[in-house]
């Protein structure tokens, strides 16, 4: 009777650690599902990458727009007035003029004229409307683009899901952080053949099937590490010019959590009109990266 009683503690004992760890299990994968559903619906609201359907780069002096083709800059078909206005670039300052009888919304105030973009002004703070149109500049390099968006855009009423490689727990890793000694930058290059200074958040140093790699990092905000990485899946399983991942800055200690399940592909995936930065050479993985996103329509 007591050996029943032994062996039947040692199989309740068993099967709760069996259970426990398929529930710990469980939760992570429900963790990446709700992490991606939020990433989807980001894409698809009105400031997701799916409504940005142009990229036009002013020259110094007045810039016409609208949908008529004798302008610079031309607008969609059937979506804009024929002339709406011009672009006046001088002095790294972009005003904006807008004809009579257009109706061009700042917030929800018409507006005529004045100056969206210098040196005080940050990227996306002026955003002007027309119809179900949104543009607002930017800046890249010694260059200034109007970026535009279509809310109403086949990429964004077409788009249904991501497919994503399957949710493997060996991807989410421990890494060790180390922070620079200084304040410093490291050159990142983009797809428009920019190269940008961007402020060095570290390095990571982690384990991958017993080998160790290393990725750097740059800084966004106090404390957020944004990784772009390539590896060899990218091209075939992934796209082509690699992915991105984020990673918290440790506030004490140098731990730091790198889940590759929460790789995620670059805006250019989704649009022509995307500056996306690419991998710097040290950030090329040797291995293929089996976790997160996988590639997305023809980009």
């Amino acid at each position: 009777m007591q050996k029943i009683l032994f062996l039947c503690t040692l199989f309740f004992i068993k099967s709760t650690v069996q259970l426990n760890a398929q529930s710990s299990s469980e939760s992570y994968i429900n963790e990446i599902e709700t992490w991606h559903q939020n990433r989807e619906i980001n894409l698809k609201k009105e400031t997701g990458w799916l409504t940005v359907s142009g990229l036009f780069w002013l020259e110094e002096g007045e810039n016409t727009f609208g949908s008529g083709m004798e302008n610079k800059i031309v607008f969609p078909t059937g979506k804009a007035a024929a002339q709406i206005g011009s672009f006046a670039l001088s002095n790294d300052e972009v005003k904006l003029t807008i004809l009579p009888h257009v109706d061009v919304k700042r917030n929800d105030s018409l507006f005529t004229n004045g100056v969206i973009f210098n040196k005080n002004i940050e990227e996306q703070s002026v955003i002007l409307s027309h119809k179900n149109l949104r543009w607002f500049i930017i800046k890249r390099g010694n260059r200034y683009g109007v970026r535009l968006r279509d809310l109403e855009s086949d990429a964004r009423k077409n788009f249904t899901h991501i497919e994503c490689f399957p949710v493997i727990e060996k991807w989410k890793v421990n890494a060790s952080f180390e922070a620079p000694n200084s304040k410093k930058t490291i050159p990142i290059n983009d797809v428009i053949g920019n190269t940008t200074e961007t402020t060095f958040g570290g390095t990571l140093k982690f384990e991958i099937d017993g080998k160790s790699y290393t990725l750097d990092a740059t800084l966004e905000g106090e404390d957020d590490l944004f990784i772009v990485f390539g590896d060899y899946t990218n091209g075939n399983k992934t796209y082509g010019a690699g992915r991105f991942i984020y990673a918290k800055k440790p506030k004490e200690g140098n731990q730091v959590i790198l889940d590759f399940n929460k790789s995620y592909n670059p805006p250019c995936t989704f649009t022509d009109f995307a500056t996306c930065p690419l991998p710097p050479d040290q950030n090329k993985l040797p291995f293929e990266v089996l976790a997160g996103e996988l590639k997305y329509g023809n980009h």
